[in-house]
Order: C-alpha cells, then sequence, then structure tokens
C-alpha cells in the first residue's frame, strides 16, 4: 500500500523520538487530514443548491423530524450541538431565503418554532439525495465490509467521547493495550 503524509510525520518522529510510542498520530492524524477533504467534498456538493453545511443541517434536521417539519430552535441547536447565537444567525439566513419560517408554538404562548418551508423541503429533497450519492462516491474506495468495520470503530470512538467524556480526560492516561 502507498504511504501518505502521516507516515512521512511517523517516521519523522520515529527517527527524532524513537523512545516515543506515536503509533495514535497514525489514526487521530489521518482522522484529522480526512475530516478537511471531507469537509471540502462535501461542500461542492451543498454549493450546488446554494447552501453551506450549517444551513444545511438546519434543513436536513427539520426534514428528518418528519411531518410538519418543525423544531423549537433549542431542538435544533440542541440537535446540532450549536450555540444558540449560531443557531439563531442559521435560521435569521435561512428564513430570509424564504427556507424556513417561525410559527407560534401552539403549546407554549411564548415559544416559536422553526418550520420547513414548501421552498425549504423541495430543496433538502433534492440536496440531501445528492448529498447521500457524494458520500456513496466518497466511500466507493472501501468494501462494503470495510465500510462496516470502519462504521463499527468510529462508533466506538466517539461514544467513547460523547457517553463519558470524563473517561478521556488528560490526567487518565496509561499504558493500557
Amino acid at each position: 500500500m502507498a504511504s501518505d503524509p502521516v507516515d512521512v510525520i511517523l517516521a519523522q518522529w520515529q527517527r527524532e523520538r524513537p523512545d516515543l510510542d506515536v503509533s495514535p498520530m497514525a489514526v487521530i492524524g489521518r482522522i484529522g487530514r480526512l475530516a478537511k477533504h471531507l469537509e471540502r467534498a462535501i461542500q461542492e456538493t451543498f454549493s450546488e443548491f446554494g447552501l453551506n453545511a450549517g444551513e444545511f443541517d438546519v434543513l436536513a434536521t427539520l426534514r428528518r423530524a418528519g411531518h410538519p417539519y418543525q423544531l423549537s430552535p433549542t431542538a435544533l441547536f440542541n440537535a446540532l450541538m450549536v450555540t444558540s447565537g449560531t443557531m439563531t444567525h442559521r435560521i435569521d439566513q435561512l428564513e430570509q431565503a424564504g427556507l424556513v419560517r417561525r410559527v407560534p408554538d401552539p403549546s407554549d404562548r411564548r415559544g416559536t418554532l422553526i418550520t420547513l418551508t414548501d421552498q425549504g423541503f423541495d430543496l433538502i429533497e433534492t440536496a440531501v439525495s445528492a448529498h447521500v450519492a457524494n458520500e456513496h462516491r466518497i466511500l466507493s474506495i472501501l468494501k462494503k465490509s470495510e465500510q462496516a468495520s470502519l462504521t463499527q470503530l468510529l462508533r466506538k470512538l466517539l461514544l467513547s467521547f460523547e457517553e463519558a467524556p470524563e473517561a478521556l480526560s488528560h490526567s487518565d492516561f496509561s499504558d493500557k493495550p
């Protein structure tokens, strides 16, 4: 198999610090580099629809919520793991574009719901189909079995952060196998 830029980094550290086990860099370095490549490749598809990743995420979250395609701003920012200020900005942009609208929450006089407009629904329907096709293209280098293995390993790593983030604190380093 061909070497990649991370292999060069690992070889440099091996030469300069042979006493240091830098094997985690093989995984984390590749994940980091891949994240940048993936972000660019995915944004290219979003741009075809006049969207950025954040706007796509809002529209997709509303769409997958099911009919009537609406959520509270709080539910949106919790689902997307962004600040309320970021969410407000995204909603404002999407509202100005005619893709969402704010409506009173019938179950809370003080509350507001964010709802997909017909235009927003049509756009996300087309954009999500293109997005999924793009993701299939990106992953086509891997066999289905490799994708399944990678999915399981990435889920395990992600859950280690999201279920028990304190387990990954700086004071918890050890020489576990």
